[in-house]
C-alpha cells in the first residue's frame, strides 16, 4: 500500500538533473547524476526527521520556497542562493541586536534581564559590531587556533575513548549523550571551569532552546511568552552558576555564549553525521586518514548544524537583484545555499571550501569555532569507525535550538577483519561496506 509522503520530505526530494545541484564554479566536477544508492537514500530520509520534529511548519515553508534564489514575502526576504547569502553577511548593513535575530536570541539566552533593553557593554559576540566584535574575536583567537585546538584535543579524545568502550564489548551506546559529554568537557577546558561536563552541556542546551523558542520565526507558540522568558532566565542562571558562580558580568555573558555555541553545534552535528555514515555504509571512508577530513567537511555541509540564519537589515541594499529596506527580516537558509538538500556528501568530489564553509557563516562574523567543530567530528568518526556501528534506535529532539537527535543508540556492526577470508581494504571488504550494507532496520 502506498503511503503519502510528508510535505517536508516531498519538498526535499532532489532534482537530480538540474545544473543547480552541481558545485559552484571552480569546485571539482562531480560525476553525472545517477540513482541514489539505497543506503544514502535511507540516510537522507532519517536525517530529515530532525527537521520535521523540531520546526515542521517553518522548514516545510522554507523548502517550498527554495527554488527562488531570493524570495520576498511582505517585509521578509528568504535567501537560498549562496552568493546572495554571502553578500547579506558581508556587504549588507545588519542590525545584530534586532528582535528575531541570532544576536537577540543569544542575549536572551545569556542576559535575559537585558534582552529587551540595552545591550550589555561587552555584548555576547553575536550581537556585537565594529571594534567590540573585533576585540572579542581576538580574545578567542588563541584558544580556537590550530594550536589551541591541539591543546583541547586530548580532552574530547579521552571522553570518546571512555564513552565508546561498551561497543568493543558488544553493548549499545547513545551517541547523543556521548556528544553532549564530549562537548561539555571541551567547553570546561576551553573556559577553565571545573564543572560537571554533562551538567554544563545540559544547561547550555536549555539556554539556547529557551531563547530560540522565543525568537525563531514561525507560528505562535501556545506557551505563554512570560512563561517562556522565565524558562530562559532559569536556564541562563543555571549556566551562569556553573561557569562563574552566578556572578553577572559582561565577561560572564561572553563566556556563556562560547559555551552555548560550542555545545549546541557539536551535539547537533556529531550524532547526525554518525547516522549518515551508519546508514550509508561509509565507515571504511571514516577509517581512512586520506578520506576522513573531506568526509567530515562534507558531512558538516550536508547536516548544516545551523540551517537557518535569521537577520534584520539595518540599512538599504540589494539581494539577488531585489531591493532591501532597513528593518526587513532576512531568513538566510544556509542549508539550501550549500545544497545540503540536493548534493549528498562526497569525499572524493567535495564541494569547494568557499561553498561548504557557508554553514559557519561568512566574513568577519563567521563562526570562530569552525576549526574546533571540524576537528571534533573527525575524531568522532575515527573513534567510531573500528566498530562499524549501526543505528538501532533514533529519536528526534523537538525542543533543541538546532535540528538534532534527542537520542541515537548504536550497536557494533560487522567488522571486515572479523570475517573469514575478508581482509580490511580488500575487494570483498569494499563490497561488504558498500552503501547500505551495514544499515540495521530501526525497530518500530
Amino acid at each position: 500500500m502506498t503511503t503519502a509522503r510528508t510535505a517536508t520530505q516531498a519538498a526535499d526530494e532532489p532534482q537530480r538533473t538540474l545544473p543547480e545541484s552541481r558545485p559552484v564554479t571552480g569546485a571539482p566536477a562531480r560525476p553525472a547524476a545517477s540513482p541514489r544508492p539505497p543506503g544514502t537514500a535511507a540516510a537522507r530520509r532519517r536525517d530529515l526527521r530532525v527537521y520535521r520534529a523540531g520546526h515542521p511548519v517553518l522548514f516545510t515553508l522554507l523548502a517550498a520556497a527554495r527554488r527562488r534564489p531570493v524570495l520576498r514575502v511582505g517585509r521578509t526576504l528568504i535567501v537560498n542562493d549562496a552568493d546572495a547569502l554571502r553578500h547579506a553577511l558581508t556587504r549588507l548593513p545588519l542590525d545584530r541586536a534586532a528582535a528575531g535575530t541570532t544576536g537577540r536570541a543569544a542575549r536572551s539566552a545569556l542576559e535575559p534581564g537585558r534582552a529587551h533593553g540595552d545591550a550589555p557593554a561587552g555584548g555576547v559576540l553575536f550581537d556585537q559590531q565594529g571594534a567590540a566584535h573585533r576585540a572579542a574575536r581576538r580574545a578567542l583567537a588563541d584558544d580556537l587556533s590550530t594550536a589551541g585546538v591541539a591543546r583541547l584535543r586530548p580532552v574530547w579524545q579521552a571522553t570518546l575513548a571512555r564513552g565508546l568502550a561498551p561497543l568493543a564489548e558488544g553493548r549499545p551506546v547513545d551517541l547523543v549523550a556521548l556528544a553532549r559529554e564530549a562537548a561539555g568537557a571541551t567547553a570546561c577546558a576551553l573556559l577553565g571551569v571545573d564543572a560537571d561536563p554533562a551538567r554544563l552541556a545540559e544547561a547550555a542546551a536549555d539556554a539556547a532552546a529557551a531563547a530560540v523558542r522565543e525568537h525563531l520565526p514561525g507560528l505562535p507558540r501556545p506557551r505563554p511568552r512570560a512563561r517562556s522568558r522565565t524558562g530562559a532566565a532559569d536556564a541562563a542562571r543555571r549556566l551562569s552558576d556553573l561557569l562563574d558562580g552566578g556572578v553577572r558580568s559582561d565577561a560572564a555573558a561572553a563566556r556563556a555564549m562560547l559555551a552555548v555555541a560550542s555545545v549546541t553545534t557539536v551535539v547537533a552535528a556529531l550524532p547526525r553525521a554518525a547516522a549518515w555514515c551508519a546508514d550509508a555504509g561509509w565507515w571504511h571512508l571514516a577509517a581512512d586518514d586520506t578520506t576522513r577530513p573531506a568526509l567530515a567537511r562534507e558531512l558538516l555541509r550536508v547536516t548544516a548544524p545551523s540551517p537557518l540564519l535569521p537577520r534584520v537589515a539595518a540599512g538599504p541594499g540589494t539581494l539577488g537583484g531585489r531591493p532591501v529596506r532597513a528593518g526587513d527580516r532576512l531568513l538566510l537558509v544556509a542549508r539550501h545555499a550549500v545544497r545540503a538538500h540536493t548534493d549528498d556528501p562526497d569525499c572524493h568530489h567535495p564541494a569547494e571550501p568557499a561553498l561548504s564553509r557557508l554553514v559557519f557563516g561568512a566574513g568577519p562574523h563567521a563562526c570562530p569555532g569552525a576549526r574546533l567543530a571540524t576537528a571534533q567530528l573527525e575524531d568522532f568518526l575515527n573513534a567510531l569507525a573500528p566498530h562499524r556501528p549501526v543505528v538501532v534506535r533514533a529519536r528526534a529532539d523537538r525542543r533543541a535550538a538546532l535540528p538534532a537527535w534527542r537520542s541515537l543508540v548504536v550497536r557494533p556492526g560487522v567488522r571486515p577483519d572479523a570475517q573469514p577470508g575478508i581482509r580490511p581494504g580488500g575487494a570483498r571488504s569494499a563490497a561488504r561496506t558498500a552503501p547500505g550494507a551495514l544499515t540495521a532496520p530501526e525497530p518500530a
